[in-house]
């Protein structure tokens, strides 16, 4: 509210506990604080025929960018090593205990998330960035730094965003992977998949009752259920959910009742966020959370536009402790297979393992 100017950056999963009364005692490897954004010194945007520098000289920047050197490739000597926090037997077990849960009627989906880390890490994070960009391009990409903690995200879910007195969040939930000989036919499976669609339409419905909170009655809609959108690696069901703002909600009452956001938890959301905080064994920090912009606000317009990713597909790196990390997680529903969420777990965190396998 106080400067109409461009604003960056992130919502921690953790700003959970302030909005439900619940409180975290996992271990958080990489320290992101919960809630921080910046006002930048320089904004590039870019569309299909040209690039805008915002900034104090746009001619001076654009002239450093063109005499910029690409960085050279960076080396290491020692592999990075990959563990992982829970072995697959214990991640059965725990599905099966979440699937007690369901069964009692405590939730009716729950987003269950594992965590993969390596010590002793050091990378080059712009590097890693581009690897990760050039094996698993993503609309929602990004890369993203808190003084020494990095951010690298390869994201293909958008949270929420507005545009005018329009509210959108396109979640996502339902993943196949990809196959060269059966393509189409996975594409197929996935839209077909009893369990992939009523994962999507009991998020559907719990962000349908999000935005209700703060939209004008009646206006809530679902433009797009069960959308098939195909990513290198896998096919995702996305479906898209808008409404039409009330007057006078601030920012701070729309990110109250919509986060954290619903694929990422599940519902009924509060329930399912203490499941959450007793099965997982850290805290999810940023992964999980939104990164984002805020853009000025418009003449006469009270609220400005704004648009936040959903943080997943994901690295984390503390520079300073050479601590990496990263999540991977699924919708459990009664109907789940423990097998196969673990399967689809270590299918979502394999392109992150393939760009870190050259380290």
């Amino acid at each position: 509210n106080e400067k109409n100017s461009w604003l960056f950056g992130h919502l921690g999963f953790d700003l959970k506990n302030e909005i439900e009364n619940i409180s975290s005692s996992h271990p958080d490897r990489i320290g992101f604080p919960d809630l921080y954004f910046f006002e930048p010194e320089i904004v590039i945007r870019f569309n299909e025929n040209e690039m805008e520098i915002d900034a104090g000289d746009p001619t001076d920047i654009f002239q450093k960018i063109i005499q910029s050197e690409i960085s050279k490739p960076f080396s290491q000597s020692s592999k990075i090593v990959i563990q992982e926090l829970m072995g697959r037997e214990e991640y059965i077990a725990i599905i099966e205990k979440l699937r007690q849960h369901l069964l009692r009627g405590d939730c009716y989906e729950i987003n269950f998330c594992q965590e993969f880390f390596a010590e002793n890490a050091v990378i080059n994070p712009v590097e890693v960035y581009n690897r990760l960009s050039s094996i698993s391009p993503n609309p929602f990409s990004a890369i993203y730094r808190v003084y020494d903690k990095w951010l690298i995200c390869a994201s293909p879910e958008r949270f929420l965003k507005k545009e005018g007195s329009r509210l959108i969040s396109q979640p996502i939930k339902g993943t196949m992977s990809r196959s060269a000989n059966r393509d189409n036919e996975s594409r197929k499976e996935l839209l077909n998949s009893a369990k992939d669609r009523s994962e999507n339409v009991m998020v559907v419905d719990l962000v349908r009752n999000d935005l209700a909170k703060v939209c004008k009655n009646g206006s809530v809609q679902v433009d797009e259920l069960f959308g098939v959108y195909s990513f290198p690696q896998v096919h995702q069901l996305i479906s898209t959910v808008s409404g039409e703002l009330k007057d006078k909600v601030s920012l701070s009452e729309i990110l109250r009742a919509t986060f954290p956001m619903g694929s990422m938890t599940g519902a009924p959301k509060k329930n399912v966020l203490k499941l959450i905080e007793k099965y997982e064994k850290t805290k999810r920090g940023i992964f999980s959370g939104a990164l984002g912009y805020i853009s000025p606000r418009k003449p006469n317009e009270q609220l400005p536009d704004f648009d936040f990713n959903v943080v997943i597909r994901s690295i984390m790196y503390n520079a300073a402790d050479s601590v990496l990390s990263f999540q991977a997680g699924s919708g459990i529903t009664f109907y789940s297979q423990a097998e196969k969420e673990w399967e689809e777990c270590l299918l979502k965190a394999k392109a992150i393992k393939q760009v870190l396998g050259d380290y």
